[in-house]
């Protein structure tokens, strides 16, 4: 199995490498190879490669930005996509494609299934839903897995600022008052290997039936407020840090988020087994 995987220096793509070695024969691209904003180049590289497999990590995820650049964000997020899906049904080849939370508005109180209605608040949520659009309409075999609150020790996410923030800060001011799970992108890229492995003993009746759309994130859920209080527990800082819970509208920004965006994964889980808590996760990546 050839195996195609975009954004390889991301916070999911560098991992995908090594929870799919053994697996496949992968190929791993970053931008300067293969450039989600290049619409043309995205087709090229994919009929150049052909693969059996492509795994698309790559995306645009500056969410405040996108409210100021919508374009770019459509045409990485949203049309690379669907030019991938396209690529992939003419090859006969299978697509799984990562999307976010952020489909959701968060007036919901129970979890989201995977066929709640969708009304993103912002661009990138937009987005990433036409993303999902694209790919569910072009035909191809996919795997759609919408996750949340990625974090990792590569990249820009949210425990790397936590921890570098806490080395000169007495106190932390923040938001208490959105509810989410936050979600380790090595997990992610575990639980894609596992649905991998077994795809190969299959065909494309496999992913007739095991294909779509499912959730992947961690279990149980916090805000991050209670997200950044456990990251530093986990590694205490010099000094003591304060973690003061404050509210969304005390901390404005260009890209509103959903107050509430648990996503229940009990569909992946009865398919593909289970997920790990948040916290116990966070535990182990901070080890």
């Amino acid at each position: 199995m050839k195996i195609l995987i975009t954004g390889k220096n991301g916070q999911v793509g560098y991992e995908l490498e090594r929870s799919l070695q053994g697996i496949g024969h992968i190929i791993a691209v970053d931008r300067s190879e293969m450039d989600l904003s290049d619409l043309d180049q995205v087709r090229d590289v994919i009929r150049k490669i052909q693969p059996n497999l492509i795994i698309n990590p790559a995306a645009y995820t500056a969410v405040d930005k996108a409210e100021t650049d919508e374009e770019l964000a459509m045409r990485v997020n949203a049309q690379a996509p669907g030019i991938m899906a396209e690529e992939a049904a003419r090859l006969g080849a299978a697509l799984i494609h990562y999307s976010t939370d952020y489909v959701f508005d968060g007036t919901a109180t129970t979890p989201y299934v995977e066929t709640a209605a969708t009304n993103p608040l912002n661009i990138y949520g937009k987005s990433k839903l036409a993303g999902e659009q694209a790919i569910a309409a072009s035909g191809a075999a996919h795997l759609i897995l919408r996750t949340s609150w990625v974090y990792g020790t590569r990249g820009k996410n949210f425990l790397l600022t936590v921890q570098r923030l806490a080395q000169d800060r007495s106190e932390l001011r923040i938001v208490g008052d959105q509810t989410g799970s936050p979600t380790w992108c090595r997990t992610i890229a575990d639980v894609t290997a596992h649905i991998v492995s077994q795809s190969r003993t299959g065909d494309h009746g496999w992913w007739r039936e095991n294909g779509g759309l499912y959730h992947l994130t961690s279990q149980g859920s916090t805000s991050w407020a209670g997200f950044t209080e456990e990251i530093l527990r986990n590694t205490p800082p010099a000094a003591p840090v304060h973690v003061q819970a404050i509210a969304t509208t005390d901390y404005p920004l260009p890209a509103r988020r959903p107050m509430y965006s648990l996503l229940s994964c009990a569909k992946l889980i009865d398919r593909f087994g289970p997920l790990p808590q948040w916290d116990a996760a966070l535990r182990l990546c901070q080890s």
